[in-house]
This record gives structure tokens, C-alpha cells and sequence, in this order.
């Protein structure tokens, strides 16, 4: 494994300062890669994602080519491991006020590829219904930014190790996503998952998924969902870029036999 294990700006061993916004209000977006043989996986969507992200908080977003070079230097040794990449404001005088003048940071770091059991993508996972909800913000729904405390308080509801996800409803109890998933539900041969207008991360191997959907003979949807929807689907995935795509086999009192669809995005998310 290669020595550096983060860049800010560039810059190995250098510091984060104080006065960063990212720090103060968490005024930044962010993206986390899997990295196989030094390679970034589906990094052209990786990149569009945050720089649409970083548009919509008006950030300016360093070139592609200046990212790459940053993991090219965490990933000399064409190893395996995660990317996540933040981009924050930067430094600025104290206050919410946004100057004329930005100078973001830009930071890389590398960290291993979590070691999750085999039986997730195997057999399927169980899940919890979250009492955490999140609520509706229009202006940052589908983001990536970097105020993630309801995941946070989230996450603190369970410490059973049987439990790998859970799912989080909005405000009038609507299901939006996992603590660190994509919610995607089959019926027939719908392939529905929520509507992120108003809350919840866009991630892209949701899009990845959806996209794939024809070719698997399903009609993909995006739409609203309740408990309800969650419950009676035929299947229920979740996913993210980091382990593909799991099969909820127990939730909420009821469980699923291990289906086809999982293993099959499996195989085509890692190509």
C-alpha cells in the first residue's frame, strides 16, 4: 500500500485549517470510490456527480484531470482500496456569508476496502426500520454534501451485528434511502426506487442500476414509496459504490427468499 494515505490540495502531510468552512458548516460535497489495480471504478460518473453537486452549492469544481492526478499519487502502487474525495469552500473570515474571493480545498484521501461478510452478496442481509427521520430541503435534495448527522444519528440506533443496513423515511414516513444506501424495490417487472426531490443522496449506482434495468427486462421508476411498497415488493435491494448491490432478506417482520436480481447487478456493477 502505498505511504501517502491523503492529499489536501495536492499536498501530502499537509493540514486542513481551522478556519475551513467545511469544518465550521460543513460547506462541501464529497464522493467515496471503490479503487481496484489503481483504477478509480465508474469514475466518469463518479466525476459528473460531483461536479453537478459542487454546481449546485456554487463550488467550483477542480478539473478531472486534477482529481486523477491526486489518486494516481494515493494509488502508485495500483492497489486496492477506497477513494473519498471532499471539496470544501475553503478558508473564510468567520460568519455564513460566502465571499467573492473562494479558495477551496480539495482533499483525497485512501483508506482499505471494508471487509464485509460474503453472505451479504451471497444470501442477503437484514435490515431495521430507522426512528431517525430525515427531513425535506429541497435545495440539497440528491446531494452529496457534507451535513450527513441524521445518517449519523442513524447509524447510532443499532449495534447488532446481524443488522447491515437501515432504512430511513422522511418526514411524513415516505421511504427515501439506507443509512449508506440506495432503497431500489421490484415488483413484477418494476424496478421502483424513491423519489429524491426533497431529501436523500443520489448515489450512482442507483443510476447505474436503473440504467441497467431494460437490459434485465424491467421497467425502471422513480416514484414515491411507503412502508407499505417496502413490504409487499417481490424484491428489495440496496446499494452503494462501494459493495454493489444486497438483497434485504428481513426487514420489518418479514422476510424474502434470496432472489436473481442481486447477483446479477452484482456481476455487472463490478465489470
Amino acid at each position: 500500500m502505498s505511504k501517502i494515505t491523503f492529499l489536501i490540495n495536492g499536498i501530502a502531510d499537509a493540514m486542513v485549517s481551522p478556519l475551513d468552512r467545511g469544518l465550521h458548516y460543513g460547506d462541501g460535497v464529497f464522493r467515496t470510490i471503490r479503487v481496484i489495480n489503481g483504477q478509480p471504478v465508474a469514475w466518469d460518473e463518479h466525476y459528473a456527480k460531483l461536479a453537478d453537486d459542487s454546481g449546485r452549492l456554487k463550488l467550483p469544481c477542480p478539473d478531472a484531470a486534477v482529481w486523477r492526478a491526486d489518486l494516481a499519487q494515493l494509488f502508485s502502487d495500483q492497489g486496492n482500496g477506497v477513494a473519498k474525495l471532499i471539496l470544501t469552500r475553503g478558508i473564510a473570515e468567520r460568519g455564513y456569508a460566502v465571499t467573492d474571493h473562494i479558495q477551496i480545498t480539495r482533499i483525497a484521501i485512501r483508506s482499505p476496502l471494508p471487509l464485509y461478510p460474503v453472505q451479504n452478496a451471497t444470501v442477503g442481509i437484514r435490515a431495521r426500520l430507522c426512528n431517525t427521520r430525515l427531513s425535506h430541503q429541497p435545495l440539497l435534495a440528491g446531494i452529496k454534501h457534507l451535513n450527513r448527522l441524521e445518517n449519523v444519528l442513524a447509524r447510532q440506533e443499532w449495534d447488532d451485528p446481524t443488522i447491515s443496513e437501515g432504512v430511513m423515511l422522511d418526514q411524513d414516513g415516505l421511504v427515501v434511502e439506507g443509512v449508506m444506501s440506495n432503497i431500489l424495490v421490484r415488483s413484477g417487472t418494476m424496478l421502483m426506487t424513491p423519489n429524491l426531490a426533497r431529501c436523500g443522496v443520489a448515489g450512482i449506482t442507483r443510476q447505474r442500476i436503473l440504467s441497467m434495468a431494460p437490459a434485465l427486462g424491467l421497467t425502471p421508476s422513480i416514484t414515491s414509496l411507503t412502508l407499505a411498497d417496502l413490504m409487499d415488493a417481490d424484491e428489495v435491494l440496496m446499494c452503494n459504490s462501494l459493495y454493489g448491490a444486497w438483497q434485504v432478506v428481513n426487514f420489518n417482520g418479514r422476510s424474502w427468499l434470496p432472489g436473481q436480481l442481486a447477483g446479477k447487478l452484482q456481476l455487472v456493477l463490478q465489470e
